[in-house]
């Protein structure tokens, strides 16, 4: 009786939170930091969180050698760099190009969001909304406030915010400067991107294309790490598509990441420096599991409802948050620091000081209370 032969498949290589850890730092450049340029790095990381003005002001000084505020700002009163809601329904910086991409490839997500508003929008031609506010924001730039009023006259009956944000929703709004610039101040106001770019959209990309560049910013991943960063769904098909050009490995939860054969994944013992990151920062934002990054006993330490903290790295993973006062910079740990630890904190912070607000900088480092 002839044997039947069987074969097995070998389980893919585990990468366990050190290992992933490693390699996510050495792609956001945050292993060491990089000598590429702003523009570069935007794109590189495919976009910077920007919730708030400053955070990617902070985010490319923890990252790139020799950053200056004022290179990041003089892309954006260049055009570009935007400001605009893309990934997550957030607001990010972008390079003008990924600005006329992606926007298209979330769309989908934008109109999921109006469903959240339908009750307020009862009645409203959303098509015709959409052009209206297309020849508003076309004329002048419109704030939010203004997009409300002018479009509860043409709907007097539905919900004004909710009337604001499907124009939002719509249409590629981009925040015009002065908002966002370094050292500047000025209120949200917006236009189409097309209208302030002076092009108009690119072709919506291939999912597989994004998915690309998207682990070779935040990989190795899984394909539900990508829908948490992208705010997407059904990703499954492109990284099929993509299998035979990708590696495949393992968490410790058994979970399947994928990642481009070539990508860094350095050893993980290799030394993580300390890192001042922004609040709403997209390294911890990113995956759908951040042990990666946080510490399962740190789960939840860096956001109090909707307030997120600025974070600090230590050892590549996250160890505290920290706060600029009037006349400091406070770093609050969440464990006591060794003496070592400390004083490579210390030096971190006053780089971040340097880079951020030049010589002498006029902020001392304290250390304030352990965060239990």
């Amino acid at each position: 009786m002839r044997k039947t032969r069987t074969t097995s498949t070998a389980p893919a290589p585990l990468l366990g939170p050190r290992s992933l850890n490693r390699a996510t730092l050495d792609r956001q450049l945050l292993l060491r930091r990089s000598a590429l340029s702003a523009k570069a790095a935007v794109e590189h990381l495919v976009g910077l969180q920007a919730q708030n003005v400053k955070p990617p002001y902070f985010a490319l000084a923890a990252r790139l050698d020799g950053f200056a505020p004022e290179e990041l700002s003089a892309l954006m009163a260049d055009r570009e760099v935007v400001r605009i809601v893309t990934m997550r329904s957030t607001i990010h910086t972008h390079t003008a190009d990924d600005c006329l991409t992606l926007r298209p490839l979330v769309q989908p997500a934008r109109d999921r969001e109006l469903t959240i508003f339908r009750k307020g929008l009862e009645g409203v031609d959303l098509d015709r909304l959409a052009a209206l506010a297309r020849d508003l924001v076309a004329a002048e730039p419109r704030t939010m406030k203004q997009l409300r009023e002018a479009l509860s006259a043409e709907w007097p009956d539905a919900d004004p915010q909710a009337l604001a944000i499907a124009a939002r929703c719509k249409l590629p709004l981009v925040q015009i400067t002065p908002r966002g610039l370094w050292g500047s101040s000025g209120q949200v106001a917006l236009t189409t991107a097309e209208h302030w770019l002076g092009r108009p959209a690119e072709p919506v990309p291939a999912p597989d294309a994004v998915a690309l560049r998207y682990l070779a910013a935040f990989g190795p991943a899984s394909v539900k790490d990508m829908q948490t960063w992208s705010g997407l769904t059904r990703l499954r098909e492109a990284f099929e598509r993509l299998r035979p050009r990708l590696v495949t490995f393992r968490d410790e939860n058994g979970v399947e990441l994928f990642d481009l054969p070539d990508a860094p994944r350095p050893d993980p013992e290799t030394p993580a420096p300390p890192r001042f990151l922004p609040e709403f920062d997209n390294l911890l934002l990113s995956h759908a599991d951040r042990a990666r990054v946080v510490p399962p006993e740190h789960r939840g330490r860096s956001w109090q409802g909707n307030q997120a903290y600025r974070t600090l790295l230590v050892d590549g993973f996250l160890a505290g948050v920290w706060k600029l006062e009037a006349d400091a910079l406070v770093v609050e740990p969440f464990a006591a620091l060794g003496k070592e630890a400390q004083q490579e904190v210390t030096a971190e912070g006053e780089r971040l000081l340097k880079a951020m607000y030049g010589e002498p900088a006029s902020y001392d480092i304290r250390f304030g209370t352990v965060l239990r």
